[in-house]
């Protein structure tokens, strides 16, 4: 869970590590370490079967990106685990297209993104078609981009979205729906 028992002292040491204490970052790690293996596993979830990157290598390199980012101005527990969400995403797209995956073919399967879904399960999705719908979505509308890397790579709930985005719960269910949709039919037009 995103939001819980020492979401406090995690924002606290957060703004402090900002701030440039090393020591905030040291107490940090610990505290966070475990939700970062959870979001791991559900990025990893949606991997092809084979995958040679696992979950602790890629909160490993996660964490690297994080402690190297220093313009971040990070306000909460909630905004923290969504840029993490984001950068692991970065890091396996990054992974697919060094191994020669491409947006229509590379042994890859295509991305179900059914409008029904919440988050999705299915293993074996094509991540850079999905990276790239979702890209060309940033271009046209930024925040609804940031919902949907929110909800369904970081699996914040809609409150913890609405949160991190300071917007309303109303918000983003509407930012949501119509992502979903531009999405899929963005997703649908690069099989055809």
């Amino acid at each position: 869970m995103i939001d819980g028992p020492g979401s406090a002292a995690i924002t606290r040491l957060l703004v402090d590590w900002r701030g440039g204490d090393q020591a905030a970052l040291e107490q940090l790690i610990p505290l966070v370490h475990d939700e970062l293996r959870r979001l791991a596993r559900r990025h990893m979830a949606r991997e092809r079967v084979g995958h040679t990157l696992q979950a602790t290598a890629l909160v490993n390199e996660a964490f690297v990106r994080l402690i190297d980012v220093q313009q971040v101005k990070w306000q909460d527990r909630a905004h923290f685990f969504a840029m993490s969400s984001r950068l692991m995403r970065r890091i396996l797209v990054d992974f697919a297209r060094s191994k020669g995956y491409q947006k229509r073919g590379g042994g890859a399967q295509k991305v179900s993104f059914d409008e029904a879904l919440v988050v999705t399960t299915e293993p074996g999705q094509d991540l850079v078609a999905l990276d790239d719908a979702l890209n060309a979505l940033a271009a046209f509308d930024g925040r609804k981009a940031q919902v949907v890397e929110m909800r369904f790579f970081g699996g914040l709930s809609v409150e913890e979205t609405a949160e991190a985005l300071k917007v309303s719960v109303d918000t983003v269910m509407r930012d949501w729906k119509l992502a979903k949709a531009w999405l899929l039919r963005e997703l649908k037009q690069s099989s055809a």
